[in-house]
């Protein structure tokens, strides 16, 4: 185990011990951001947002991760929630919106952020940076009149986002495991779909809203690909970026336009990923802009200005208790599954699919699948890939290819840990003791509590 592997398991097992403890948490993501592992430190930034939801720190710390992953519109979403930020964090709070400006190329106002950032803290200086920002010599449009924005939409002003339609090629048959949940999407889901002229003659509209939860890497959308897959039809995949938006009142088109092109593609399937950004509670917000977001999710999702007959709206989620309630009232999310990690022989399927394809000998696919308890569908492509890897250097030394064996995959697995871990402890504190309309009690059933 390398030194910053070992740091980083310390810590973890420091936040097992105290998993409230905010600058631990915070230190935490800091050394993941270090290793570049940008995925677990938003969720350790998301966790001690949730522990503390004014924490500027933290806010902070999550906008750069945003930003180093090339999401830097959220980033500067989460900035603008910060209004007036403190002393101590006002200055790298404005050279960090300098930098995702100049990222959405909006050049005169990150010049502004820049200079805010300086005056702030003089060490921020950067020489490079303020020549990327100097505005040219020839450039005759007075100072504040030129385009604040250079249009990623080709156009002077932002307009409604468009989202590419997929055809997806996949089904349940590419889904391992999890056949109860496939048989309750079956029901729920695909038969609606699939004969709509049975709910007519009962007045029932076809489609609604189904929420997806569960541990990170299991498959949420996967199986709302699948579902796509299953009903063939149109899938509108919506990620957070496509709707969140600086300019005032743009977001709230953005969704809204989003919405109207599915409503012209039904029978659809659209579905929004990580819902809890754009669905969170109205209640730990502090900035009104970002409540009129929620609000127009509401509306849109009621059909307040076209039908969403035959519109089949799926989201998923890995934090469902930061979800707002009104979200899951009859009419919209009113259907709420959990996607566990897959079981015995899930991991089983699930092996074997991701082993179709690779030169591969001996493979016992029930031993393995019980050495891998707890490991999510990601987990276990984490298996296969550092053992191709480890058979890929074995090759390369040796010149001789050589196929995988249940060996190379058990020594695979030796090295990942189950990820599923830190979400099952955060919702058991919400099983136990926020669970009082029953919406984890799928949960509590898988944990036997």
């Amino acid at each position: 185990m390398s030194f910053g592997e070992a740091s980083i398991d310390a810590l973890r097992q420091a936040l097992r011990v105290s998993p409230e403890n905010l600058p631990l948490r915070r230190h935490l993501a800091e050394v993941l951001a270090q290793a570049q592992r940008w995925s677990e430190a938003e969720a350790e930034l998301r966790e001690a947002l949730r522990i503390e939801p004014e924490d500027e720190e933290s806010k902070v710390e999550l906008a750069r991760v945003l930003h180093r992953q090339k999401r830097s519109s959220e980033a500067l979403f989460l900035l603008r929630q910060l209004g007036s930020p403190s002393d101590r964090i006002r200055g790298r709070s404005h050279r960090l919106a300098a930098d995702v400006l100049l990222e959405l190329g909006q050049v005169e106002r990150a010049r502004e952020e820049y200079g805010k950032a300086v005056a702030a803290d003089p060490s921020l200086a950067d020489e490079a940076f303020a020549d990327q920002i100097e505005p040219d010599d020839d450039d005759d449009v007075p100072a504040g009149r030129g385009p604040s924005r250079i249009s990623l939409r080709n156009e002077d002003e932002p307009g409604p986002v468009r989202i590419e339609p997929e055809t997806p090629t996949i089904s349940f048959a590419d889904v391992g495991g999890l056949e109860p949940l496939k048989e309750e999407i079956r029901l729920k889901i695909i038969h609606p779909m699939k004969h709509p002229e049975l709910f007519a003659a009962y007045g029932k509209q076809v489609g609604g809203g189904v929420l997806l939860y569960g541990p990170p890497g299991c498959g949420k959308t996967f199986l709302a690909r699948a579902t796509a897959g299953e009903v063939r039809s149109p899938f509108l995949a919506v990620g957070i970026h496509d709707v969140l938006d600086m300019w005032l009142g743009q977001s709230e088109r953005n969704l809204h336009a989003i919405f109207e092109q599915a409503r012209t593609k039904k029978p659809c399937v659209l579905f929004f990923d990580e819902v809890d950004a754009l669905g969170a509670k109205r209640t730990d917000l502090r900035t009104s802009a970002v409540r009129q977001i929620i609000n127009q999710f509401l509306a849109e999702l009621d059909g307040v200005r076209g039908s969403n007959s035959g519109v089949l709206i799926l989201a998923a989620t890995n934090a469902p208790w930061h979800l707002d309630s009104a979200l899951r009232r009859p009419g919209r999310f009113d259907r709420v599954i959990f996607v566990p990690p897959p079981d015995l022989p899930g991991r089983t399927e699930i092996l074997r699919l991701l082993l179709r394809g690779k030169p591969a000998e001996r493979i016992d696919f029930e031993h393995l699948a019980k050495k891998t308890a707890d490991f999510s569908g990601a987990d276990l492509q984490a298996v296969v890939d550092r053992a191709v890897e480890g058979k890929l250097m074995e090759a390369m030394r040796s010149g001789v290819a050589h196929p995988l064996t249940s060996k190379d995959l058990l020594e695979a697995a030796s090295k990942v840990r189950a990820s599923t871990a830190e979400w099952f402890a955060t919702a058991r504190n919400y099983v136990l003791y926020a669970n009082q309309e029953g919406i984890y009690d799928e949960v509590r059933r898988y944990l036997k509590l």
